[in-house]
């Protein structure tokens, strides 16, 4: 499993016209269509290995012969 990172904060501009912030969030999106197309069944495992709680077994039925507690 990768190690989970922190958000890092870094310098977006704030002088970007509307087109622009556009743009950039356009190449996201594209790449993460291409990051799926080509990792999906990898990346789907991780976020179930990472996501998914832990498998927590049930305790062990008593014996008719044991008294509880």
């Amino acid at each position: 499993m990768h190690p989970v990172h922190p958000l890092k904060p870094f310098a977006i501009p704030s002088d970007w016209s509307p087109e622009q912030a556009m743009a950039v969030v356009d190449l996201l999106d594209e790449l993460r269509e291409h990051i799926w197309a080509r990792y999906e069944l990898q990346l789907l495992e991780a976020y179930r290995e990472h996501y998914q709680p832990p498998r927590v077994e049930p305790p062990l039925a008593a014996r008719d012969d044991e008294q509880p507690f």
